[in-house]
Formats: structure tokens, sequence, C-alpha cells
């Protein structure tokens, strides 16, 4: 079977669950189900989702773990488990272990460090910025602008007329 024969093989036997989608991922693909990744496919082997709940009942199956080669030939096991030979025949035979798969994949996400929330305002906020420094403030020039004239004429005329009011008497 070639490689995207396969994927939509598995996407139909997975499909009793909700919505399946696909994508290209660690050489391989991974299997989603309502946005939820619950399987990946590897070298033409579907493995599906485990945690330690499920991890017996895979293993009495004679299920093998998704292992990989790290550096200095280091082993990795990952929470991925080949599917049951007789459950790659048909979606009634695959959906009791799909269901344990998805099941893991909510439990997961469950696990997962809670993602701190941002709303919309502050995403579409500015950067704040560092205040600016206050520039020292700087003198008015008089006679140069017109407001400052009126205030130069203004000034003037108050400080002479005192003066006449005196003068009269």
């Amino acid at each position: 079977m070639n490689d995207s024969g396969f994927v939509n093989h598995c996407l139909e036997l997975i499909a009793p669950l909700g919505r399946t989608s696909s994508r290209r991922m660690f050489g391989g693909h991974a299997l989603y189900v309502d946005g939820l990744c619950m399987a990946l496919i590897i070298q033409d082997t579907l493995y599906l989702k485990v945690d330690d709940t499920h991890r017996p009942l895979f293993e009495r199956a004679g299920c093998k773990p998704f292992t990989y080669a790290g550096k200095n030939d280091e082993v990795h096991v990952m929470s991925y488990y080949t599917a049951p030979e007789e459950a790659m025949e048909s979606p009634g035979e695959m959906l009791p272990w799909a269901r344990r798969a998805l099941a893991a994949a909510v439990a997961a996400r469950a696990k997962a460090a809670p993602r701190k929330k941002t709303t919309a305002a502050a995403k579409n906020a500015p950067a704040k910025k560092a205040p600016a420094k206050k520039a020292p403030a700087k003198k008015a020039a008089v006679g140069k602008t017109p407001a400052a004239k009126a205030v130069s004429v203004r000034k003037t005329v108050a400080k002479k007329a005192p003066a006449r009011k005196a003068a009269k008497p």
C-alpha cells in the first residue's frame, strides 16, 4: 500500500470517533480526531497514543512501543504503541483501541500546563514603551509668537493702568 493509501485507510478506521485529519510529521504522519493528535504513522505502521491506564492492555495484545534512536545511541520510547493486527482490518475492530488512544490524548492535553490566556485587546495593543524623560521646561520667548505678543501686551497694560489711576487724584 502506498503512503497516502495507508494514511487514508487509517483515517477510515478511526473515522467513527469524529472529524479526522492528518498532517505530515516526523517523516511520517500524525492523525487527528477533532484536533487532538491521537496516532502516528511511521514507515507504514500505525501507532496509537497510550497512557499509564491503557498501556497494559496494549502490551497484553502484543503491541510494541514506538522507539527512536537519539544522540549517543540512546533509545527513546514514546507514548505510542502499534495497533493490534486484527484492529487494522475494520473500523469496528479498531474502535475500542482508537477510543483508548483518544482518551490518552485528552488526558495528555489536560495534564499539559495551561497556556496564558490573552484577550483580543491585549493581542492588538501596541507594546508598552518606557516612559520618556522630561525635557527641561523652556521659557516662552516674548514677542516671537502671536500668543506671546498678546500676553506681553496684557502685562504691559496691567502695569501701566495702576500708575495712571494714581496720577488722576
